[in-house]
């Protein structure tokens, strides 16, 4: 077995109802590129689905990406909002400059104030929204302890696992 880690987030993909509403979300309030936008007809799943893909870039060279079908009964047979969930979100990480700059613009711009929210882990600090498709991205300023933090919890990871695996629920979030 390699030991070798993925680099980095290449894509994270999400169904859209509305390229541009996501566009307007992710390059004007939130500061992501449209780096990349693919027209594409594609033999998918036992039919062809005519598709729009678009890519909005982070720093590192990784992307958002968000698909749009030409066809109603693909964007409905792949619409996310079958299966909502607040656990099912994006998390990325900003400074904390970046974070209150965003914060700052979506209240600006009145964005889904009764939606958006911050919450404090104790070893970050996290500023959520929804994005036009009703998917959650978080903003995640990380604390100055975060490796030491990271240090110490991963050689109890799998220990701790166990351990909630076998019924034990505590709490183990001794940071907030």
């Amino acid at each position: 077995m390699t030991t070798e880690l993925p680099a980095r987030l290449h894509h994270n993909a999400y169904v859209t109802k509305d390229q541009e509403a996501t566009r307007a979300f992710y390059e004007d309030l939130i500061g992501l590129p449209l780096v990349a936008t693919w027209s594409e007809a594609d033999e998918l799943f036992g039919a062809e689905r005519v598709y729009c893909h678009t890519f909005f870039g982070l720093g590192d060279g990784s992307a958002l990406a968000f698909f749009q079908f030409a066809n109603q009964e693909d964007a409905d047979l792949f619409d996310p909002e079958l299966a909502p969930s607040p656990f099912r979100h994006i998390a990325l990480k900003v400074s904390t400059e970046l974070q209150d700059a965003i914060a700052k613009r979506l209240q600006h711009a009145d964005w889904r104030p009764e939606g958006t929210f911050v919450l404090e882990h104790g070893y970050c600090r996290s500023l959520y929204t929804e994005d036009p498709n009703g998917l959650l991205i978080e903003f995640t300023v990380d604390t100055p302890e975060v490796e030491a933090i990271a240090a110490e919890r991963r050689p109890k990871a799998h220990a701790e696992l166990r351990t909630w695996l076998a019924g034990d629920h505590s709490s183990n979030n001794t940071y907030r």
